[in-house]
């Protein structure tokens, strides 16, 4: 039986060879659904152009990124994406627009007619055998009341999801829907399948004893004006043994600080050092916020552990969507160990982006790879032995 989900990876950088390129490897006779990861620098208008015109009749969604993920390894300027077969697969997809305006009932209206559509499409459909996933711009600062709106209307059928890219520029981030992009928006697109699935999460961190508590922020910007009552910059550059001048995403990467929501640690990335000494975070942050220094342990280990996991529960992946955090890139590279990362997720099938933040059942999160792993189709019962 041929694989009901095709997977490619295009580095030209020609906006519409990108395309071909990637519309050759993953045409179907019937598609449900495609959806792509394309870096900022190619000229947007004209890879909306071209998709629209390839993929005409079929459902496609996708959005820039901080790097492409995909048949080529962990990279820049490329498109990487999959195609989902309408015989394995049902999806339905809606964008929310003008984020900045965004109310919890547009979110919700939009997750409830979705919800009906797809019960329309495919009659078996439930929490059980579908999923929800995201693609939200990565510069709105509305991924938590957008993602918890979500969630709240879809209840148990599961989401996941990623904050578009733009790179390292942080300069504008879009989402394609609709035929086109769009920025100051979000795409939800709602899949039921038979196949087996599996969302995870995986992080790598380890919290010491040293405290943030944040004394001055700006809730609307995410930003940090002062720590522990000093200016945020000098007092993060403190803790962690460098000189503030020195502070850059690398270090960020390295150090990140997390908070403790319900038992668990959960990662509130920096974003950036503004040059009144402020500093800028991925994810929402309040005054009177209790943060804790926290040092990566075995990145590598870490996610091999995930994915023989996710592995021994579904069998062996076709497919493993990746949405996983800029500073995890950051810090990969840092490392050294790239190569090994790459052929982990080479070897699972992987398709995915690095993103300006996660998105986990209802929870908007940083610092972390959320996926979604979906395996091969089960064996027919009269094929099954005691062996298997």
């Amino acid at each position: 039986m041929e694989d009901s989900i095709r997977r490619a990876h295009s580095c030209a950088t020609d906006a519409r060879e990108a395309a071909r390129e990637f519309h050759a490897l993953v045409k179907q006779p019937r598609m449900a659904l495609v959806v792509f990861f394309c870096s900022s620098a190619y000229d947007l208008d004209l890879l909306a152009e071209e998709m629209a015109r390839l993929f005409a009749g079929v459902q496609v969604v996708g959005c820039t990124t901080a790097g492409e993920i995909g048949p080529a390894g962990y990279r820049d300027n490329s498109l990487a994406g999959a195609s989902f077969a309408a015989g394995s697969f049902g999806a339905v997809s809606g964008r929310i627009g003008s984020l900045h305006e965004f109310k919890m009932s547009t979110g919700q209206a939009l997750a409830q007619k979705l919800l009906q559509d797809l019960e329309s499409a495919a009659r078996h459909a439930g929490p059980e055998n579908s999923f929800a996933l995201l693609l939200i711009d990565g510069l709105s600062v509305r991924e938590e009341p957008v993602t918890r709106a979500l969630q709240s209307a879809l209840g148990k059928l599961p989401l996941l999801g990623g904050s578009a890219g733009d790179g390292m520029h942080f300069g504008q981030t879009q989402v394609y829907c609709e035929g086109r992009f769009h920025a100051d928006s979000a795409a939800l697109i709602l899949v039921t399948t038979a196949l087996p699935f599996k969302l995870f999460k995986t992080q790598h961190f380890v919290a010491t004893a040293e405290r943030l508590v944040v004394t001055e922020a700006d809730t609307a910007t995410r930003t940090v004006q002062e720590i522990n009552g000093l200016p945020a910059a000098q007092e993060y550059a403190r803790i962690v043994g460098v000189d503030a001048h020195d502070l850059n995403p690398f270090r960020f990467a390295a150090w990140p600080v997390v908070v403790m929501i319900d038992g668990t640690n959960y990662v509130r990335a920096i974003q950036r050092v503004n040059p009144d000494g402020s500093l800028t975070f991925f994810c929402a942050i309040e005054d009177g916020l209790v943060l804790r220094v926290a040092q990566g342990v075995g990145l590598l280990d870490n996610l091999e552990h995930a994915l023989a996991r996710i592995e021994a529960e579904i069998g062996p992946p076709q497919l493993v969507l990746a949405c996983d955090c800029i500073l995890r890139k950051l810090e990969i590279a840092q490392s050294g160990i790239r190569e090994p990362v790459e052929a982990l997720l080479l070897r699972h099938n992987t398709i995915g982006f690095n993103t300006y933040g996660e998105q986990f059942q209802g929870v908007h999160v940083n610092q972390t790879l959320v996926g979604l792993a979906i395996g091969a189709a089960p064996k027919p019962a009269e094929t099954e032995t005691d062996d298997d």
